[in-house]
């Protein structure tokens, strides 16, 4: 069988299929990169390693945390400090309030602490605890209709659209609720009052997690999460792992399907595993299967960008105590957020260095693609100095670029997938898997990966197509 793509979704489709199937099966991935790995890429930022793309993994996703024991990585773990995160809102670093969860908080007080609304705003909030159960509900929501229906357009400009695009890099307007948190969905059309509502989910959620993970909900390698790439890759030789060579072209043949590279390779397989973007699936699948490929080609993707700076500890004018912080929309800043990583990992600690790490970009703004790197740190750091009032310029710095970097789950997105699912019923042997279907985060991407190497080796092992 052959896997296109060498990011997460890919490798760990490998790696399945390699731990169920062993010799009975050959797997050949094909990347055409330089690199494995993906949007996992660790850099050296002066003496430190970092990362320019994801750097952590959410533990209590059973997916991951059995993917780290069978790489016997659990020992070169290290989870994050126990710090809460800060909302950049109206010139100031506001706490984001205590038992908040995708941007709702559990309680009335903690809001009222933080100040981040002004007083009509936390009136609108608190008439969640009085307004009857929402009748009716459109049949995908926006997360700002199913959340600002409830708390308010303040609650949902500055709580939920900071926290929603500092994971998906979108507007809470335009994102489907039930495929970006259908457990809110869940929730809201359940419940009565989001306060209560949430309440609950953060108790059922605390103790379910325990009984999961019995550890940290969220963890790094120290060296970087190219460690995770590294442990994937390293059972694989040479001609399994195929890096430099981009598939170009799929086509049918007897039994199964012919992958062709763009250096000529013609490589064989019972099975088609394509753990690319979305895009770059229907670019391969526009002559096998045309309306498929119209699918996959509606899929949105907003531009994104690291940028990773250190500075002198002299710089500070106070102390990190949290993990960073996010900015709303509305602010109209450059930065979408901003990770302390010296006071948010352990091994970055450094009493002479403070390192942070900043995203740029989401649905809407485009702003920062037209600047080069230089530009774009600057712009990076005079915004820094604004919220955080360094009193020094950066002594290293690092921008590593997404273009279509993160998938839009649109309002719709459920249905779309429903209809590319059917149309992938009818192409016995080819499967989808990465951060455009089932989820943008790395534990999602592990455990769709799991899903379909285990439906492959299942169809294989009974002697069946695999579909």
């Amino acid at each position: 069988m052959v896997i296109v793509g060498g990011g997460i979704s890919g490798l760990t489709t490998a790696h399945r299929l390699r731990e169920s199937l062993g010799d009975s099966a050959q797997v050949v991935l094909v990347e055409g990169s330089s690199q494995l790995g993906g949007k996992i890429v660790t850099r050296r930022l002066g003496p430190h390693l970092i990362d320019s793309g994801p750097d952590a993994l959410l533990t209590r996703s059973p997916a991951v945390g059995a993917l780290i024991d069978d790489l016997g990585l659990a020992g070169r773990t290290t989870a994050p400090a126990a710090l809460g995160a800060r909302i950049w809102s109206r010139g100031r670093l506001r706490p984001i309030p205590s038992g908040t969860m995708f941007g709702i908080p559990d309680r009335v007080l903690p809001l009222v602490a933080s100040r981040l609304l002004s007083p009509v705003g936390l009136a609108r909030a608190a008439l969640d605890l009085v307004l009857p159960r929402r009748r009716r509900f459109p049949v995908d929501p926006s997360v700002a209709d199913l959340i600002g229906s409830r708390l308010g357009a303040q609650v949902s400009a500055r709580l939920v659209e900071p926290l929603i695009g500092g994971v998906h890099a979108g507007l809470a307007s335009e994102l489907s609720a039930r495929s970006t948190v259908p457990d809110i969905e869940t929730l809201a059309r359940s419940s009565r009052s989001l306060y209560f509502g949430i309440r609950r989910l953060r108790r059922r959620s605390a103790t379910s997690g325990a009984k999961a993970a019995g550890g940290p909900a969220l963890v790094t390698l120290e060296g970087g999460l190219i460690g995770l790439v590294e442990a994937l890759a390293a059972p694989f030789t040479d001609e399994d792992l195929i890096v430099g060579d981009a598939a170009a072209d799929i086509a049918r043949r007897a039994s199964g399907y012919v992958v062709t590279t763009t250096a000529g390779r013609r490589l064989e397989a019972d099975a088609v595993v394509l753990a690319v973007p979305a895009y770059t699936a229907a670019r391969l699948l526009a002559r096998l299967e045309p309306t498929l490929a119209e699918l996959l080609a509606e899929t949105v993707y907003a531009d994104v960008a690291t940028v990773a700076l250190s500075y002198p500890r002299s710089a500070l004018v106070g102390p990190l105590d949290a993990t960073g912080f996010l900015v709303p929309p509305e602010e109209g800043r450059l930065l979408v957020g901003c990770t302390w990583s010296s006071a948010k990992w352990p091994h970055l600690a450094d009493d002479r260095t403070v390192i942070v790490r900043c995203s740029v970009g989401r649905r809407g703004d485009r702003r920062w693609t037209a600047l080069d790197d230089d530009a774009l740190i600057r712009r990076v750091h005079d915004e820094l100095v604004e919220a955080m009032g360094l009193t020094a310029e950066p002594t290293h710095g690092i921008v590593q670029r997404w273009p279509r970097g993160m998938p839009q789950y649109l309002v719709g997105h459920g249905d779309r997938m429903t209809r590319i699912d059917e149309r992938l019923r009818t192409a016995p042997g080819l499967h989808l898997v990465g951060a455009a279907y089932r989820g943008v985060g790395l534990a999602s991407c592990v455990a769709d990966a799991e899903r379909v190497g285990e439906r492959i080796t299942r169809h294989l092992l009974s002697g069946s197509p695999s579909d």
